[in-house]
């Protein structure tokens, strides 16, 4: 599997990211082509620069100071008018909903109401555009990041001083590993947190790996106690199979219905539970009750623990953290003649012959349509993917459209290891979990003052002002 690897030792930021990408071997031309598609003024130039004696590439965006507050409608029909691919678009898209969803929580207000003073800037969409091509064309199958460093002590914004990390990088950063920093600024922007937020699969240390690409990417600063950059290194994981880590939630239950149980369980899906099983049991007299196990994402525990305290009578939740092994996974569509049908491709090792796994609701569905069996679907579905007639998912999102509000119920089978205590099934029933809490927004570049731009707050406005623009 071909990763690539954020090193965030500086903190990020979107010119940082850019930077990066490009000294990884991506074509800058092209990334400016397709800003220029935009059909906004300004553009980006790569020059080379040494950041404390280390040589990077920096991103040097040329956008002229305006005054236009756009919505996110505005920025989405901004994108859809350019020359981007839909990839590229839907990336691009979601990095920007996510910085909206930073906005509208930090403001108090829905997401279509965020004036994206900042972010809806000339210079910060450049940033996330360039930044949306770039990854697309780094070609990797999985992005993993670092803990990230936010700096420490303040920054001067629109609506007045705050501490670092600014409220949209500390929202866009929850469930997000941080490494401890002194230097004094904000290393990490909501541009750069967004970026990891849309793309990220998981946090941690640089994985066993063959390297083949490293880019460097420069901040605007160059500080004198450490290289102000953003390494990117790119390169092969050294086996296919992944580990990382899950927390198996349980709780004994002695009055609780069937009925109750399902419900609980749907919910529990529906709030990104990796599993959820049920096994009868007896508790003390004997009484018949039911042990309910939940297997989920650490960053998940709260919510999954707050599901079983509001919806269930128990006292109290068991919690033990898991390690396991995963193998890796890709959605993809097979085109059949019931329809296409989406699922999961799967596979041991690079030079293993790549297993499909149809969705069930999306097989039930089609064979529903066309008066045929279960089992007929699922032997087309498989042999359409065997004989070639298959495409990989243009999105996240696609497995889940092609099958009207279908849930993926692959299984992945990963044993987790308990530290000696054996080894459990951890089913992945398929829901997604890139860290994307949704939505995304806030403001991109930090501009700080060797560019010498600023935006002062404007009147009349009671959404969100924006924070001055600033570089990392």
């Amino acid at each position: 599997m071909r990763v690539a690897y954020f090193d965030c030792a500086s903190g990020i930021s979107g010119d940082m990211t850019l930077g990066a990408l490009v000294d990884a071997g991506v074509d800058g031309s092209v990334i400016a082509a397709a800003i220029a598609s935009l059909g906004l003024p300004g553009g980006v130039e790569f020059v080379t620069t040494k950041r404390c004696g280390m040589r990077a590439t920096y991103a040097k965006v040329d956008a002229p100071h305006e005054h236009v507050h756009r919505h996110l409608h505005h920025i989405d029909k901004i994108i859809d008018g350019s020359s981007l691919t839909q990839r590229q678009k839907d990336l691009a898209k979601k990095i920007f909903r996510k910085l909206g969803e930073a906005e509208a929580d930090s403001h108090g207000v829905s997401i279509e109401k965020v004036h994206f003073h900042e972010v809806g800037a000339i210079d910060s969409i450049i940033d996330i555009v360039g930044a949306a091509v770039g990854l697309d064309l780094l070609g990797v199958d999985d992005i993993i990041a670092s803990p990230v460093p936010t700096g420490t002590g303040y920054i001067q914004v629109a609506h007045g001083r705050m501490s670092v990390p600014a409220p949209a990088t500390a929202f866009l950063l929850k469930g997000v590993p941080l490494a401890p920093s002194l230097v004094e600024m904000e290393l990490t922007t909501p541009t750069g947190a967004a970026i990891l937020a849309a793309t990220a699969s998981r946090f941690g240390p640089l994985p066993a790996m063959t390297i083949s690409r490293i880019g460097t990417g420069a901040g605007t600063k160059d500080l004198k106690s450490q290289p102000n950059v953003l390494r990117i290194i790119v390169g092969d994981l050294v086996e296919a199979r992944a580990s990382d880590q899950v927390v198996i939630l349980e709780t004994n239950l002695d009055d609780a219905t069937g009925e109750l149980i399902g419900h609980v369980t749907e919910r529990l899906f529906a709030a990104g539970a990796l599993d959820v099983f049920s096994i009868p049991i007896y508790m003390k007299k004997n009484r018949p009750a039911v042990l309910l196990s939940v297997i989920c994402d650490p960053i998940r525990t709260h919510e999954m623990e707050s599901i079983l305290f509001e919806e269930t009578e128990t006292l109290g939740v068991r919690r033990s953290l898991w390690e396991r092994s995963v193998l890796p996974r890709k959605a993809g569509v097979v085109h059949t003649e019931f329809g296409d049908i989406p699922g999961k491709a799967f596979w041991r090792s690079e030079s293993d012959t790549k297993r499909f796994s149809p969705e069930h609701d999306a097989c039930a569905a089609a064979a529903k349509s066309h008066g045929v069996s279960l089992k007929t679907v699922q032997e087309a579905a498989r042999h359409a993917w065997n004989a070639g007639n298959w495409d990989w998912a243009a999105s996240e999102n696609q497995a889940s459209e092609s099958a009207s509000h279908s849930h993926s119920h692959h299984h992945d089978h990963g044993h987790t290891h308990d530290h000696g205590e054996g080894h459990s099934h951890d089913h992945d029933h398929g829901h997604n979990h890139d860290h994307d809490h949704g939505h995304s927004h806030d403001h991109g570049h930090k501009h700080d003052d060797d560019h010498g731009h600023h935006h002062h707050p404007h009147s009349g406005h009671d959404h969100d002002h924006g924070h001055p623009h600033r570089h990392n």
